[in-house]
């Protein structure tokens, strides 16, 4: 029997017979490209993407973001401690949102996505659990937003207050973008066709 896929477009399902390479199948329908096999690298460049950006997160972590001078006092500042300081100086709120959605959420996202991507033995089930926690916890993602609007507020506080942006902030817009490029790398539905078609 041949197998089953839907338009991604209007939905239609369609039988999918054997395509010749380089060769397209259209919906009958809406007359749009029918996606059919996953990409065989996929899974390589994510988790290639993903690597990096783990490999980079302790520079984006540790280094400075910014060089604060104000009123001729000069300091650098981290993620990591600045998130520290705002913990130690009673700042919970914003010091617990820092470390959940610019340290945890991340690590988190781009360990299970390598944890995804690299295999690990995982069953096809639990592959999917763990594509549905990537693709939640990078929701949260956004909330990066609002950290460069207080940057940005900060910024504006006038000629008494000079920022100069760091290395951190460099490695950090690169962890950002790899994390991106490395969740649209990774097509989900090798999930299924690697478990209908384990390799030997």
């Amino acid at each position: 029997m041949l197998p089953l896929a839907a338009c991604h477009c209007c939905g239609l399902v369609h039988r999918m017979p054997a395509l010749p390479r380089r060769s397209d199948a259209r919906c009958t329908r809406c007359r749009s490209v029918i996606r059919h096999g996953a990409h065989p690298r996929s899974s390589q460049r994510a988790a290639a993407l993903t690597l990096t950006a783990l490999m980079l997160y302790p520079l984006a972590l540790f280094t400075p973001v910014m060089t604060i001078e104000r009123l001729g006092h000069t300091a650098d500042a981290s993620i990591w401690r600045g998130t520290i300081s705002l913990l130690a100086e009673g700042h919970y709120a914003v010091g617990f949102a820092i470390l959940c959605f610019s340290i945890i959420a991340p690590v988190a996202k781009l360990a299970a996505l390598f944890t995804l991507t690299a295999g690990g033995g995982l069953r096809a089930r639990q592959r999917a659990a763990t594509y549905r926690f990537v693709e939640w916890i990078g929701r949260w993602g956004m909330v990066d937003v609002l950290l460069v609007a207080v940057l940005v507020a900060i910024v504006k506080l006038g000629d008494l207050v000079e920022v100069t942006p760091g290395i951190g902030v460099v490695a950090f817009g690169a962890v950002v973008v790899l994390s991106m490029l490395a969740s649209a790398a990774f097509d989900p539905h090798q999930i299924w066709e690697d478990e209908a078609c384990p390799t030997t």
